[in-house]
């Protein structure tokens, strides 16, 4: 179980797993758990995982998959959102974003472009960048309507497909910044404003939405 798991913690768990499945299928991508967003101070999590497994295996982490999860969520212990990572100081706080910033796209695309800074500054820039899980978990009766919803989907996937920087990008993908995405939920009933189906398997507004949008697309 990767939740939870102090960054020390967590390199060992991933070299056990790495090797147990390259072992059983060498053609496999193996990729990392996914941060649940992209902070300073969740990238200094992933700095203690990456100098901690060099310092104890003597090679650099191989990672065949990058990837994030892009929610825009408080870093505060005792209050909303993703708390603090564990391993980290009771009294350290990161981003304190308010709940109206949760569809905030300039923001998303700030955790993008931090994260493929990372991926450059350490040697990685060619690895494809999976964003694993994202979308809208604030319920309907904060101010996030099915209108307000579909429009985050869709904009979003405009940002995700054009998104292009030569300095950070992949250069095997026309240097986009994202090669995947993964909107959530498609159906969860803790988060139902951002639902692609309800509890019954209806397609609601916002799964309408998606469909549009690809109908339109050419599902590209």
């Amino acid at each position: 179980w990767q939740d939870n798991t102090p960054p020390e913690i967590y390199a060992i768990a991933y070299r056990r797993a790495y090797e147990a499945i390259k072992r059983g299928d060498p053609t496999a991508q193996v990729a990392i758990g996914g941060l649940s967003e992209i902070t300073p101070l969740r990238i200094d999590y992933l700095n203690r995982v990456w100098n901690f497994y060099r310092a104890l295996y003597g090679e650099e982490m191989p990672v065949d998959v990058w990837n994030m999860h892009a929610f825009v969520l408080r870093e505060e212990r005792d209050s909303w959102g993703v708390n603090i990572p564990p391993g980290f100081e009771v009294e350290q706080r990161g981003m304190t974003w308010e709940v109206d910033d949760h569809d905030n796209l300039y923001l998303v695309e700030q955790q993008i472009r931090l994260m493929r800074r990372w991926m450059v500054d350490h040697g990685q820039q060619d690895k494809p960048l999976i964003i694993s899980e994202y979308g809208i978990l604030m319920p309907e009766e904060y101010g996030f309507t099915p209108e307000r919803v579909s429009a985050f989907l869709r904009k979003s996937f405009d940002l995700f497909s054009t998104l292009r920087d030569p300095a950070l990008g992949d250069p095997a993908d026309d240097y986009r910044l994202v090669q995947r995405w993964v909107w959530y939920p498609a159906r969860d009933s803790r988060y139902k404003a951002g639902n692609l189906f309800d509890d019954t398997g209806q397609i609601t507004a916002v799964g309408q939405a998606l469909v549009d949008y690809l109908d339109e697309h050419g599902k590209e």
